[in-house]
């Protein structure tokens, strides 16, 4: 198994912080593939380091350093993901592998310069927000869960998690991308699932992936 980075521990944490700005351990190893001992040994080493606060059996927590530094990796993947998608060509479902090699080698002078020629993007082929220059985050727009709209409801995908790339390749089959409108038509009360209306398509999706589908809701206009 591939070894993982520190940088790679501090942009999970981050990416999964709840309203509490804290995340769990057994989400981190969830969202990494790895066991909850190996976990436990680099927070313990990024505790040591001042990048989190880390005690047994409580949520973890970046410390103000943690904050930036893991802030910034998010900077320089997002930034190379749009540079890999807009300039490269590679499909959104293949972009985050490739980020994940370039980001780690990649001085603050090849990103910053990169995000120029792409004129400032704000955000990632995902939808997810690029920290500026500063680290600022862009002003996002107010969205909800697929999974949590209503019958008849309207939207426009926002963001989408960008945790599976065999996700991200059925979404793309069914037409969803970012921008796409589309109108939930029934929610099954046995399971969650729903039949959506995609441009002029229907879909029957399942709760996880609505779950992962992020919508702006619109109150008028036609799909």
């Amino acid at each position: 198994m591939a070894t993982v980075s520190k940088e790679d521990y501090l942009s999970v944490i981050f990416k999964n912080l709840d309203d509490k700005n804290e995340v769990k351990a057994n989400v981190i190893a969830e969202k990494l593939s790895i066991s909850n001992a190996a976990v436990t040994d680099m927070l313990k080493k990024l505790s040591n380091e001042d990048l989190v606060i880390y005690e047994k059996y409580k949520s973890i927590k970046l410390t103000e350093n943690g904050f930036l530094y893991a802030k910034n990796m998010v900077r320089r993947h997002r930034i190379w993901e749009m540079f890999l998608h807009q300039v490269v060509g590679i499909p959104w479902d293949k972009v985050h592998e490739e980020a994940e090699k370039l980001e780690h080698s990649s001085s603050d002078y090849l990103i910053n310069k990169i995000e120029e020629m792409l004129n400032f993007p704000e955000f990632d082929p995902h939808g997810d927000p690029i920290p500026a220059k500063d680290l600022k985050l862009p002003k996002q727009k107010k969205s909800v869960k697929l999974s949590l709209m209503k019958i008849n409801q309207k939207g426009r995908v926002v963001r989408v998690n960008d945790f599976d790339n065999e996700f991200l390749s059925y979404i793309s089959k069914i037409g969803i991308e970012l921008n796409a409108k589309l109108k939930v038509k029934e929610i099954r009360e046995f399971d969650k699932s729903m039949h959506i209306l995609v441009g002029n398509k229907d879909w029957n999706i399942s709760q996880k992936i609505a779950d992962n589908i992020f919508i702006e809701i619109i109150d008028k206009g036609n799909l």
